[in-house]
């Protein structure tokens, strides 16, 4: 089975944060008193953003991919060369999921660890593969398209206070969306968890436009 480029958590983490950049640029326009130039300027300002954020995110994504699978690496060239069983244990326990690491047995860590030494010589170093530009190019998208349901009600609605409304409306539906997916995923409450992520969407851009963001 291939796996996901990227799991629903890590979808909607980063919608989320498109979400929240971009709505500390909307929430700084005055419905009653902002032009369509500073409304202009608002929707350069929310595009460029996100567009420099998914960059960013998608880079340290690609880093972080590189520095697990260097890891991956590291341990299995530790388990070639004869770790002690306990060692052994310790290491792919700890690459392991908690709740794997919770149920398996000493025994069959052993059998792991036989199963591994016996893999093909790895490489000298680690190096990305196509998957990895496919999940960063994913981050990206992810990031900056998250953009455009926010903004597009300035696009075509001439009053910057229906179009504010309209697109606050926007936003809070993704953010219950978000968190009602994210919800049937992890085992939560969907209906309480997108209205949980609603508000901690809320709180986050609050603290955001506080902070100067």
């Amino acid at each position: 089975m291939r796996p996901r480029i990227l799991d629903p958590t890590e979808r909607w983490a980063e919608i989320l944060f498109g979400l929240i950049m971009v709505l500390t640029f909307t929430s700084s326009i005055s419905a009653g008193e902002s032009g369509r130039e500073d409304v202009r300027t608002m929707l350069i300002g929310a595009l460029g953003c996100n567009l420099a954020w998914g960059l960013v995110d998608a880079i340290m994504y690609l880093l972080n991919t590189l520095g697990l699978r260097g890891r991956g690496i590291v341990i299995l060239r530790r388990l070639r060369r004869g770790s002690q069983p306990s060692e052994a244990r310790r290491m792919i326990g700890d690459a392991l999921p908690p709740v794997v690491t919770q149920v398996i047995r000493d025994e069959e860590l052993d059998t792991l660890r036989e199963r591994l030494v016996a893999l093909p010589e790895p490489p000298k170093r680690a190096s990305f593969t196509r998957q990895d530009f496919l999940g960063a190019l994913g981050i990206f998208l992810l990031v900056f398209l998250s953009t455009f349901p926010v903004v597009i009600p300035f696009f075509f609605v001439k009053e910057a206070h229906l179009a504010l409304r309209l697109s606050n409306a926007v936003a809070i539906v993704m953010l219950f969306l978000g968190g009602f997916s994210l919800a049937k995923y992890s085992g939560f409450s969907p209906w309480r968890t997108g209205v949980v992520m609603v508000a901690i969407g809320l709180v986050l851009v609050a603290i955001t436009i506080a902070l100067g963001g």
